[in-house]
C-alpha cells in the first residue's frame, strides 16, 4: 500500500489523503479495486481525526482504496465551498482510475454528522455523483443550518438519480435528531431508490467505528453499534459487485427497488406502471382476459381493498402471486422487455 497526499485548495486548507492497495502481482485476481472516499464530520467548523484514518481501515482491510477528504471548515465553509470540495476530489479519483488502479463506476462515500450531510449532498446535487453513499448519524434536513446556515436540506434533494444509500444512526443521539435519517429514508422510498438503514436503540453521537480505540469503554452504546462497518462493506458489495476470479462479481441489488425507471419495460415494473403504457396495458389486459373465469390463477384486481397492494407490486410477484405458468410469465417478460419505458 501506498499513501498520496494532495493539496486541492492551499487557500481553504482542503487536502485529499490517498490510500492506495496494490493490485496485481501477489493480487492477480484484483487488478484494480472499487474505493471509498471519507467525509469527517465536526460541525462544518473542522474535520474530525476520529472518522479519518480509523474509518479507513476496515475498508483498506476489505480491499477498498479509501480517501479522506479534509474539506472547506470554519469561515471556508459557506455553501457550495464544501461540495466543490468534493466534487473536485471525486473528479480526481475517477481522472486516475489508470494510474490508480480504480473502478471508476465503483466508488462510494461515507460521510459521517456534517459530513455525512456533504455526502448525502454529494448523493443528491453533485456534478460528480458517487455510486453509492453511507450516511452516518448524519444530519440531512433543515438542522444542517445550525451548525452551517448557508447549507441546503438534502431531504428535500433527493430524486430518481441519487445513488443507494447506507444509513445508521441511533434512536437517542442528541445532537442529530434521528428524524434527519427518517427523512432522507422516506424520500429514497418515494424516489424508489434502493437503501438499508440501520437505527440503533441508544448511543451518542459521533461514535465512529464505536471501537475502544475511538470511543471510551465505558461509553453507554449498543452492543450492536459496532456492527455497523462489517454490515456496511457487506452492502458495498452487494451494490457494487463482490471480488472474483477475474474481476468484480456483477452487484446482487439493483439501484432501483423496481424496474419503473429502466430504460425498457419488465415483469419487474410494478403494475400500476406498467399500466400507464399503452402497449403493455394491452398485453396485460389480454393476459387478464385468458386468465378470466380461472379460480386457480385469477389475479383479484376488481376487489377494491386488494387493488393498492396489488398496483405497488412488481408484476413479477403478481403473476406469482396468482400461480401464472413460468413459460407465460418468460413470454410477458419478452414482449415488455422491446417497449421503451417513457
Amino acid at each position: 500500500m501506498r499513501t498520496e497526499m494532495i493539496i486541492l485548495n492551499e487557500t481553504r486548507d482542503v487536502s485529499l489523503t490517498a490510500y492506495l492497495l496494490d493490485a496485481g502481482g501477489e493480487f492477480k485476481h484484483m487488478m484494480k479495486h472499487p474505493a471509498v472516499l471519507i467525509l469527517p464530520g465536526g460541525g462544518y467548523q473542522f474535520c474530525s481525526a476520529r472518522e479519518a484514518d480509523p474509518v479507513a481501515m476496515p475498508y483498506l482491510a476489505a480491499g477498498y482504496h479509501a480517501f479522506i477528504l479534509r474539506y472547506s471548515v470554519r469561515e471556508h465553509a459557506v455553501w457550495p465551498n464544501p461540495l466543490e470540495d468534493y466534487d473536485r476530489a471525486m473528479a480526481l479519483i475517477r481522472s486516475k482510475s489508470e494510474e490508480w488502479n480504480i473502478y471508476e463506476d465503483k466508488v462510494a462515500v461515507i460521510g459521517f454528522s456534517a459530513g455525512g450531510h456533504l455526502a448525502a449532498a454529494a448523493a443528491t446535487m453533485s456534478k460528480n455523483r458517487p455510486d453509492a453513499a453511507i450516511l452516518g448519524y448524519a444530519v440531512t434536513g433543515e438542522d444542517v443550518r445550525a451548525c452551517n446556515p448557508s447549507a441546503p436540506d438534502t431531504n428535500k434533494a433527493v430524486d430518481k438519480d441519487t445513488c443507494p444509500c447506507y444509513l445508521f444512526s441511533t434512536r437517542s443521539d442528541s445532537v442529530v435528531h434521528i428524524l434527519n435519517s427518517i427523512g432522507f429514508m422516506q424520500a429514497l422510498a418515494e424516489n424508489n431508490i434502493a437503501f438499508e438503514s440501520h437505527i440503533y436503540a441508544y448511543g451518542p453521537h459521533g461514535f465512529s467505528t464505536c471501537d475502544t480505540s475511538v470511543q471510551s469503554a465505558d461509553t453507554i452504546v449498543c452492543s450492536r453499534t459496532p456492527n455497523w462497518v462489517p454490515d456496511s462493506i457487506g452492502w458495498l458489495r452487494d451494490m457494487l459487485g463482490e471480488f472474483g476470479t477475474n474481476g468484480m462479481e456483477p452487484p446482487v441489488c439493483k439501484k432501483y427497488v423496481t424496474a419503473d425507471h429502466e430504460a425498457f419495460l419488465s415483469i419487474d415494473c410494478t403494475f400500476r406502471h406498467l399500466m400507464t403504457n399503452a402497449a403493455a396495458r394491452a398485453i396485460l389486459e389480454d393476459l387478464m382476459s385468458r386468465m378470466k373465469g380461472s379460480t386457480e390463477n385469477a389475479v383479484p384486481l376488481d376487489s377494491a381493498e386488494m387493488s393498492i397492494i396489488l398496483n405497488k407490486m412488481p408484476l413479477r410477484e403478481l403473476l406469482a402471486f396468482s400461480r401464472v405458468d413460468r413459460n407465460i410469465i418468460e413470454m410477458i417478460d419478452g414482449q415488455l422487455g422491446i417497449i421503451p419505458n417513457n
